[in-house]
């Protein structure tokens, strides 16, 4: 039950990629629900008439994010804007960080005196060799994020110190994007970070350990991976094309929200 000190917030506005668009919490119907829906869910149950937007689509870098969002969302006067961008930039063979750090600085000075509270996150990472061969540049976007969000009085989620989170377990098959439960404990870290009393005070604990996988288990895995979303990916760098290419944004609009289908 919300306590009469839990903030008061009427709106809610989601900025990003694949990560809040809500890939791969998958619905029975093929649509996406993800975090930001079930944060949502949450807010709308305790206010009545809350309003929800989301205008994250996959594949989307932070340059696209700036050009293609920020000012909507700013538009919208919304209570709350979350901004998760900058990852896919990281995780492209050439990136520069200077413009990176510049365009996500951008975003943020136009978002925060648009809203009550802004929201940043340090993403959360998979354990494995993808991310140790990116962390120098990860940790060097969370910096920024860190030192943005001081500067402009927005609120940071840590995921990426979570233990939880780094488990390939908590993964979908792609490697890329978190399964319903990790969209459900990031939910929860958000409902947090916000001031509202916490549902699953261990969300960031990591879950019981079980038998790992044998040698051929592992290898029917990579091979499935490599085929189905490695290679793929691979093609649309080389192409400069994007999974996200001709998609409209999850939901353009800020309107009353019910929640997302169970």
């Amino acid at each position: 039950m919300q306590t009469n000190s839990s903030p008061q917030y009427t709106s809610l506005v989601a900025v990003g990629d694949s990560f809040t668009e809500g890939m791969s919490d998958l619905l029975p119907d093929g649509t996406y629900r993800g975090w930001a829906d079930l944060l949502a869910a949450r807010m709308a149950a305790r206010t009545p008439g809350f309003r929800y937007g989301n205008l994250a689509v996959r594949g989307k870098l932070i340059g696209q994010i700036v050009d293609e969002q920020v000012d909507v969302a700013a538009a919208m006067g919304a209570d709350v804007i979350t901004l998760v961008g900058g990852l896919n930039d990281t995780l492209r063979p050439k990136c520069d960080m200077g413009r990176v750090r510049g365009l996500l600085e951008e975003a943020v000075e136009r978002l925060a005196p648009s809203c009550k509270q802004l929201v940043l996150m340090r993403s959360p990472g998979r354990q494995g060799p993808v991310l140790e061969r990116f962390r120098p540049r990860m940790e060097e976007l969370f910096a920024c994020v860190d030192e943005l969000a001081a500067r402009h009085g927005a609120v940071v989620v840590d995921l990426y110190g979570a233990p939880s989170l780094g488990d390939p377990r908590l993964w979908d098959v792609d490697r890329l994007h978190l399964t319903a439960e990790g969209h459900r404990r990031v939910a929860e870290a958000v409902w947090q970070t916000l001031g509202h009393d916490p549902e699953d005070p261990d969300w960031h604990t990591p879950i019981p350990a079980t038998v790992p996988p044998g040698w051929a288990a592992r290898r029917v895995a990579d091979v499935r991976f490599a085929r189905q979303h490695l290679l793929p990916w691979i093609a649309r760098r080389l192409t400069g094309r994007s999974s996200g290419d001709g998609l409209p944004p999850k939901r353009p609009e800020l309107l009353p929200y019910e929640g997302p289908v169970a």
